[in-house]
């Protein structure tokens, strides 16, 4: 089940570049596109990660797996505390779909393709930080890539060792992409703002 991360990028192709572009972080900011608003998006990203897999230790009955979702939260939580804001409260469709899945192998699944992409936004949160001329906090920003991209390995690796059923854990990334990528096009819409220029 390896080739699961590259599978998602090739299926998902166009929808994972337009969640990779300036679009997609005018959209998580509201269309306030200032430090402040940056670090409030990735401050609720990173709470309703927290909160996610929090549940998810508690509830989940493979030790290895609940391990892992510990892991991932106290991490979330390290990345709510380095972005220096406080979440509004609000966090991404991708936590309602996640919220849903309560098999293992449907939740390795969805923990890989919500770390591939939340990577995307935190790409261009560090991009924009740097064409912001503000080095420490692209730096910040630059220790959740590093730690999203760690993630992803460790995600695949358990994939590899835990999921019994490759279709489940497969159905699980395609459909927090496919969240991830309505929400986006639903935002800029309401914005009055075409989604499919990617940018």
């Amino acid at each position: 089940m390896s080739e699961l991360l590259d599978t998602l990028r090739d299926d998902h192709e166009t929808p994972l570049s337009r969640l990779g572009s300036s679009k997609a972080l005018y959209a998580v900011t509201g269309g306030e596109m200032d430090g402040d608003a940056v670090r409030a998006a990735a401050a609720a990203e990173a709470a309703a990660a927290a909160d996610l897999f929090d549940w998810w230790a508690d509830d989940e009955p493979n030790d290895e797996a609940a391990a892992l979702f510990s892991d991932l939260a106290d991490t979330a939580r390290e990345h709510a505390e380095t972005v220096g804001a406080e979440s509004d409260g609000s966090k991404p469709n991708v936590y309602d779909v996640l919220a849903e899945f309560e098999t293992t192998d449907g939740r390795l699944g969805g923990a890989l393709a919500r770390a591939l992409v939340s990577l995307k936004t935190v790409e261009q949160m560090v991009g924009f930080f740097v064409g912001d001329a503000d080095p420490m906090a692209a730096n910040d920003f630059r220790t959740l890539k590093s730690d999203l991209n760690d993630q992803l390995d460790t995600l695949e690796a358990a994939i590899d060792g835990l999921v019994e059923d490759d279709a489940v854990a497969r159905e699980a990334a395609d459909a927090v992409v496919e969240a991830a990528y309505d929400e986006y096009v639903e935002t800029l819409e309401g914005m009055g703002v075409k989604p499919k220029n990617v940018c």
